[in-house]
């Protein structure tokens, strides 16, 4: 099955601030009908490339069988990890960056790897804020879920 998913995060007063993410999942079943889930959740303190990961891996976890995943981002430092083969690296460093400095954010660099093992995946990037549909929408499910009253703790900061 061919998924597309569309992410976004977004985090108010980054760093520490509340944030959230959205996540878009679409196929297309064999009579041709496009399905189509929303997902989004804010968090009282994180940051803005943590959220940006959430989505992602939300994405991820949602999909109950392997799939072909075409993955949209904003997020350069989502997209150029996979694109760029920067995790490649950092894993052949014991997850240590040029300089030889920890990898931020690995709790969900690893979360992410585990959850789409299972999966083809392509990455996108897409510049935000540009009208893409998809990416706005996204923005706004990030958004409003870092505004809302649901925030939960980010267990990772």
């Amino acid at each position: 099955m061919k998924v597309t998913m569309y992410t976004d995060g977004a985090a108010r007063g980054n760093p520490n601030g509340p944030g959230g993410y959205g996540t878009i999942l679409e196929y297309i079943d064999p009579k041709g009908e496009v399905h189509r889930r929303e997902y989004s959740q804010g968090y009282v303190k994180t940051t803005n490339n943590r959220m940006e990961m959430m989505a992602v891996i939300t994405g991820f976890e949602k999909l109950n069988r392997p799939c072909q995943v075409d993955v949209y981002s904003d997020s350069k430092y989502v997209i150029d990890a996979f694109n760029q083969h920067w995790i490649e690296g950092w894993i052949k460093r014991g997850w240590k960056r040029a300089g030889n400095k920890p990898v931020l954010n690995m709790d969900l660099w690893k979360r992410m790897l585990e959850a789409m093992k299972p999966h083809e995946v392509t990455w996108h990037w897409v510049k935000g804020h540009a009208g893409h549909p998809e990416n706005e929408r996204c923005d706004e499910l990030a958004t409003t879920a870092a505004d809302g009253s649901n925030l939960i703790v980010d267990e990772g900061i």
